[in-house]
């Protein structure tokens, strides 16, 4: 299937403005509203305190400058004040400091586990088309743009906002004439930056789109590198990741490039200020229109006026690509989910197994049939194989039944009800499965058995490792059901991998049972210990085996051969054979 476009994801709806993607950020800072309030009181005590130094520098010059002489005891208590207000400015910057960092990493670790359990949500159709490198991708590197954005970013702006307004104010009071002077420049900052921005912000998603490519290839090719060796095709994957991280290099100059520009012009127009308001300040004192002071703390503050604009040129190109890391992954957040249950929907129990589909017709991109009309039914406690070529629909009748997607027109039913009056929870509980690509996490031998139920007692997990023949590789090991597994169990070869997945099966409650074909590439001897083990695990329940060898189903109940999405001959191992049709074709081709 080919990888979701970014449109597909959101169901076309494409919510990625600055204001919406600001608007979902919010949300987040106001699940932690206390912290928040305590760090907005810290910035205004500390930017309160820091401004009132230039007020009491110009009173310390003022006091020096007396007609009668300096005041020193003045010019003594004015500096004190202003050292006392600057350790408090420094000691609430640095509270605030530490409580942004606990705040932003709080946001990011609802955010990321956010993400994560919207994963979980996601229904099989979707998740099968998303390209995991991109996701990983979305959860880590965005999420952390993300992170130091709000550490820093965030922190910065808001305390500047405070800055600019307590420093417009002092120059006011210092002298509105020479804040006419200042007021030249400071629109035409703006409008640089802001134009600037708006143009950096694309530059910033393609940006994370790129890396997403680089990283959903390179975790591709990771995991074929056996392949890619086995044909020698190790320059034609090195070039492919040389032009991908080109194009990535690239997008990274491009963004970073061109959101570096914003805060050189900015910081000359604010340079060209301080020249005019110096110029216009000397004027002014030379008419007797200001005091030496008063053109001190208006220099001052204006460097406090300015400073923040900078600070806000500098960190918008980090803004834009935060803002463009965050709207990736809330556009994968607002992807659709699995359908809700049907109203009254009922939990299954005290499942028989009986099995049935009435003329189900299925298609996966709505064009292309892959299952036409299929009708068969299985009894309780039967086994029902499904085989037939490559690409005939066998796996789309697991993923049918367990309702990872719904059939187009038709209906499944299970003990005589349709599958869509039982809740998809209860419905998927009735299932275990053992599949040929073996799936083993991180853990010992031991809780990947127990797996396969929930609260399982050490003596059932013991008794299933015996009954699957875990326990006749595992007693070799040093820690024994307690060995190791790691990175998808690599430490064990493929046929011991398969062994713990049917033990783990065995543990489960559930009354029916899916097998894909589970002896593929295995030596014989191994083959022969997971057939008797997967013997065992039949027992007892409805089975479908999805059959490569057909000899592991000659004593199946029912063989239904499906040829093109449809069920061309339906019976048992020697109905089939006397028919002389395709299932004797394909058994003569294996065994003759």
């Amino acid at each position: 299937m080919p990888a979701i476009s970014e449109a597909a994801m959101t169901g076309g709806r494409v919510k990625g403005s600055k204001k919406a993607v600001l608007k979902r950020l919010a949300k987040y800072f106001l699940r932690y509203k206390w912290r928040v309030l305590a760090a907005f009181l810290l910035m205004i005590g500390s930017n309160l305190f820091a401004l009132l130094g230039p007020y009491l520098t110009g009173l310390a010059i003022d006091a020096i400058a007396l007609e009668g002489g300096p005041d020193f005891g003045a010019v003594a208590v004015y500096c004190a004040l202003m050292a006392g207000f600057y350790v408090l400015s420094s000691v609430f910057s640095y509270v605030l400091s530490v409580l942004m960092i606990k705040l932003s990493q709080a946001i990011v670790k609802s955010m990321r586990q956010d993400v994560f359990d919207k994963i979980l949500r996601l229904p099989v159709s979707l998740a099968d088309r998303l390209q995991t490198g991109d996701v990983i991708n979305r959860i880590q590197y965005d999420i952390d743009t993300v992170n130091a954005s709000l550490s820093y970013d965030i922190l910065q702006a808001a305390t500047s906002v405070i800055t600019v307004v307590g420093a417009f104010i002092g120059m006011a009071a210092a002298s509105p004439a020479m804040l006419g002077v200042l007021l030249i420049t400071v629109p035409i900052a703006l409008i640089i930056a802001a134009v600037r921005s708006r143009k950096v912000r694309p530059l910033f998603r393609k940006r994370s789109a790129k890396l997403a490519a680089l990283n959903g290839f390179s975790e591709e090719m990771l995991s074929g590198i056996k392949t890619i060796k086995a044909y020698g095709r190790e320059q034609p994957i090195e070039n492919k990741f040389r032009q991908k991280n080109t194009d990535a290099a690239d997008a990274y100059y491009d963004a970073d490039y061109f959101g570096s520009l914003i805060g050189p012009a900015v910081n000359f127009v604010n340079n060209l200020g301080t020249v005019l308001i110096s110029t216009a300040g000397a004027f002014l004192y030379l008419y007797g229109l200001v005091s030496l002071g008063n053109i001190s703390s208006f220099l001052l503050y204006s460097r406090r006026f300015s400073g923040p604009i900078n600070e806000y040129a500098n960190i918008m190109g980090e803004i834009q690509s935060a803002l463009a890391a965050a709207e990736r992954v809330f556009r994968l957040m607002d992807a659709p989910e699995e359908p809700k249950d049907a109203e009254g929907a009922k939990e299954l129990s005290d499942v028989r197994g009986e099995t049935e589909f009435e003329n189900v017709c299925f298609s996966y991109d709505g064009e292309k049939e892959v299952i036409k009309n299929l009708s068969f039914k299985v009894l309780p406690g039967q086994t029902a194989a499904i085989v037939g070529p490559t690409g005939a629909g066998k796996t789309t009748l697991v993923n049918l039944m367990m309702r990872f997607y719904d059939p187009g027109s038709g209906r499944i039913l299970l003990d005589g009800e349709p599958i869509d009056r039982y809740t998809r929870k209860s419905l998927r509980a009735a299932f275990t499965m053992v599949l040929q690509d073996t799936w083993l996490f991180e853990g010992t031998v031991y809780d990947n058995i127990a797996y396969g139920k929930e609260g399982a007692a050490r003596e059932e997990v013991e008794a299933a490792a015996r009954e699957a023949h875990v326990y006749d590789f595992v007693s070799k090991l040093p820690a024994g059901l307690y060995t190791p597994v790691t990175d998808g169990g690599v430490n064990l070869s493929k046929g011991q991998r398969q062994l713990i997945t049917i033990a783990r099966a065995m543990l489960s409650p559930a009354g029916m049972l899916i097998l894909d074909e589970a002896t593929s590439n295995v030596d014989t001897r191994t083959e022969l210990l997971i057939r008797d083990a997967m013997a065992k695990l039949m027992r007892g329940r409805t089975c479908f085996i999805i059959a490569h060898r057909l000899s592991t189903i000659v004593n199946a109940d029912l063989i239904l051969v499906v040829k093109e999405g449809d069920v061309i001959e339906s019976g048992t191992h020697k109905q089939l054979l006397e028919n002389e049709g395709f299932y004797k074709e394909i058994y003569s081709a294996q065994f003759e």
